[in-house]
């Protein structure tokens, strides 16, 4: 397996004639990947920590705090209380990260088919939605019962869907088959 710093200087050599690229500056490239996960209704500043800790083991990064920008009464929420962790990751990381998400922990998700191509904005990013964050092999030994899942945003320089699309299809991310081809 090829490390996606290594693919992604072959991009430009196989993304040029599709999409008339004269400099390999023009080629999408990662940018960043935010890995975020929110508390939900967790009064335990113990499950709360936990929570950091884990998505500091997860990244290899200290999350930061996101907390509450008002107060709403009915979900018995104040101003300032944590409501998530987030990490933005860049450079070496975030490669680390993304051959590990792709390479080990997509394929232990349970009953995984791949990612669908709707994830993909217009503006070529890539969010992803993991249930349960023990899919990493840096957490799976510890306790079942405290399951959390994480948000992942993964930030490209394509200027278009189509051309994020054809970036993550060659640096081989795992998109489903479509539909129409297996009919």
């Amino acid at each position: 397996m090829q490390p996606i710093k290594e693919k992604q200087k072959k991009v430009f050599e196989l993304m040029k004639k599709e999409f008339n690229y004269k400099n390999s500056i023009q080629a999408p490239h990662l940018v960043k990947i935010v890995v975020s996960s929110g508390v939900g209704s967790l009064k335990d500043k113990d499950k709360i920590k936990l929570i950091a800790d884990r998505l500091a083991k997860i990244t290899g990064q200290k999350p930061s705090a996101r907390q509450a920008k008002k107060s709403i009464a009915s979900f018995k929420l104040r101003q300032g209380d944590v409501v998530g962790y987030q990490v933005t990751l860049r450079g070496n990381r975030m490669f680390n990260f993304f051959d590990r998400l792709v390479n080990i922990a997509l394929p232990r998700t349970k009953d995984f088919r791949g990612i669908s191509k709707e994830n993909l904005d217009n503006m070529g990013n890539l969010t992803i939605g993991i249930k349960e964050h023990i899919v990493f092999p840096e957490t799976s030994d510890e306790e079942l019962r405290d399951v959390f899942g994480l948000s992942l945003t993964i930030v490209t320089t394509a200027k278009t869907k189509k051309e994020a699309e054809s970036f993550f299809e060659k640096v081989n991310f795992p998109f489903k088959k479509d539909e129409q081809k297996t009919k």
